[in-house]
């Protein structure tokens, strides 16, 4: 069964410590990454959060990535398209030796926070003792198997949480007016009104903080 691991890497251990340490209010999140026939890996990520002349000025001398190339700029925010060079044989080890699969990277000027599905547990253990090997700041902070589809899994939300957002949204309750109340879709699911209300926030948290953020709330969830 395959298994999502959330985990931090020191930013010196990864990529872009020079331009994150040089520029420390911006933020870089991996869109997507690529590895071409020339075994060449090339990540597609946004910067947002303070000023880009300052991290292109430092971008440019960054030895870890190299052919920097922006590709589109959408509300104060950038995505740029590089090939990476050094510093970052931890993702280039899981992703071309592991085959696992990159779900989201941020990175600041700290350390890159990430979640990456590995195909079992032995593959999540080969990545743990190849950073240990290579004296690579590894710190794991959360783990779960893969219990449900990936459209469930990606979100973190659970089966029942999944149903009730879908079922609210084909209902008509996020229109304008809306179609449904929250008491008629609590007795079009079989719950009580306050079990409505609690699946929500407790689907709204999972969401949010599965697609905005890595770090995951400490409560149980319905």
């Amino acid at each position: 069964m395959s298994i999502i691991a959330e985990f931090s890497v020191k930013s010196d251990d990864l990529a872009l410590n020079h331009a994150l340490t040089a520029a420390p209010q911006m933020i870089v999140e991996i869109e997507q990454v690529v590895a071409t026939m020339e075994d060449r890996i090339m990540p597609y990520f946004w910067v947002s959060g303070g000023d880009h002349a300052e991290f292109e000025a430092a971008f440019q001398e960054d030895e870890s990535v190299t052919n920097i190339a922006v590709i589109d700029e959408v509300e104060g925010a950038k995505l740029y398209r590089a090939e990476w060079t050094e510093n970052v044989q931890t993702i280039i080890y899981a992703y071309v030796e592991l085959g696992a699969t990159l779900m989201q990277a941020v990175g600041k000027a700290e350390d890159w926070e990430l979640r990456m599905r590995f195909d079992s547990q032995d593959a999540l253990s080969e990545f743990q003792e190849y950073c240990n090997d290579n004296d690579i700041s590894f710190e794991l902070n959360r783990t779960q198997e893969q219990e449900q589809p990936m459209a469930s899994a990606q979100y973190d939300l659970t089966p029942t949480q999944r149903e009730t957002l879908v079922t609210a949204l084909e209902a008509g309750y996020y229109e304008v007016p809306r179609a449904v109340t929250m008491r008629e879709l609590a007795e079009q699911l079989g719950v009580a009104q306050q079990t409505l209300s609690n699946r929500f926030r407790a689907a709204y948290s999972n969401l949010i903080t599965s697609t905005l953020t890595i770090s995951h709330p400490d409560e149980e969830n319905d």
